[in-house]
């Protein structure tokens, strides 16, 4: 791919690299992974939506965290499909579209840490203040805690993807599979210090207030475990928070390889495809890790499928 654009507003994206005969399977692949990802996230939605019973708090945030997932993988993975059957020469993109996955991609990866930390909060009131978070944690106070992660996120990356985009540029080739912050930075030859320097502040600030509360949070759930030594207690205790902590063990692993690998230039190809598996692996795993193995979200499930398998035999 050489480095120019055919024109002053179009970029030349690199996209998924496949060999010929990995094409199809790799289409598939992604293709059942998004529909899987979209039906999945948004059925969650749905269900929540209209179930009265389930208009709580804990599962009102599942709704942040679901509608979170589909818009990252759809800001990746039909862009990734579509290239894969494209000539490397012919994957053209226009700046703005390429802002605006930036955008989009950044928005989720950061969204990812605050919904998940209001959920560590929401964790932490049900196991140690059970006798308040009736009154602490309302539909009205996830509702303002909701709008204050998202506008956190929203301010942060704006700050960072807006930082890229008023540089002048003097390429035209995005090395990488999808565009991103440091994609569209690299186009410029003006200096990018201010780029790093916000860069570096606002993935420490985010990482490390994410990490601290969840580990602050966990600790004192584990001391209370310990003081009540109720082993009924402490077994729902475990299986409530187990959930969301594998998944965000998943999801900070996902994002702590990225940032480990861009310091080995030599390991480029293996750094773009766990970018790509950010987007991909933790909303695929969403809705089971929080759905299925939550009991009234099964139940409804559960019930759905009955009516729906009693309707088909009539």
């Amino acid at each position: 791919m050489e480095n120019k654009t055919p024109g002053p507003d179009i970029l030349l994206l690199e996209g998924l690299k496949v060999t010929p005969q990995s094409s199809v399977p790799a289409f598939i692949l992604l293709l059942v992974i998004y529909i899987f990802v979209m039906l999945s996230n948004i059925g969650l939605i749905a269900m929540i939506t209209q179930e009265r019973s389930l208009h709580q708090p804990m599962f009102l945030l599942f709704c942040n965290m679901g509608a979170n997932d589909a818009v990252g993988a759809t800001a990746i993975i039909p862009r990734l499909l579509s290239d894969i059957f494209t000539p490397t020469s012919h994957r053209l993109i226009h700046y703005s579209s390429c802002a605006l996955q930036a955008f989009c991609a950044h928005v989720h990866a950061s969204a990812s840490h605050t919904v998940l930390m209001i959920m560590a909060f929401d964790r932490y009131v049900a196991i140690c203040n059970p006798l308040r978070y009736p009154t602490v944690m309302t539909n009205r106070m996830v509702v303002k805690l909701s709008v204050g992660a998202w506008t956190v996120t929203l301010s942060l990356v704006l700050v960072l993807v807006g930082l890229s985009v008023r540089l002048s540029r003097c390429r035209g080739v995005i090395f990488n599979p999808f565009c991103d912050n440091a994609s569209l930075f690299k186009l410029s030859c003006e200096s990018v210090l201010i780029n790093n320097i916000y860069g570096l502040a606002y993935t420490v600030v985010l990482l490390g207030s994410s990490l601290g509360s969840i580990a602050i949070t966990y600790l004192r759930i584990a001391m209370v475990c310990l003081i009540n030594r109720r082993g009924m207690k402490n077994s729902r205790a475990l299986q409530t928070c187990a959930t969301h902590l594998i998944l965000y063990i998943i999801m900070f692993v996902s994002g702590g390889i990225i940032i480990l690998l861009h310091r080995f230039p030599d390991l480029e190809d293996q750094r773009k495809l766990a970018a790509i598996m950010f987007h991909v692996v933790p909303p695929a795993m969403n809705t089971i890790i929080y759905g299925l193995q939550i009991k009234a979200v099964r139940q409804k499930i559960f019930i759905m499928f009955n009516k729906n398998t009693v309707a088909d035999t009539k």
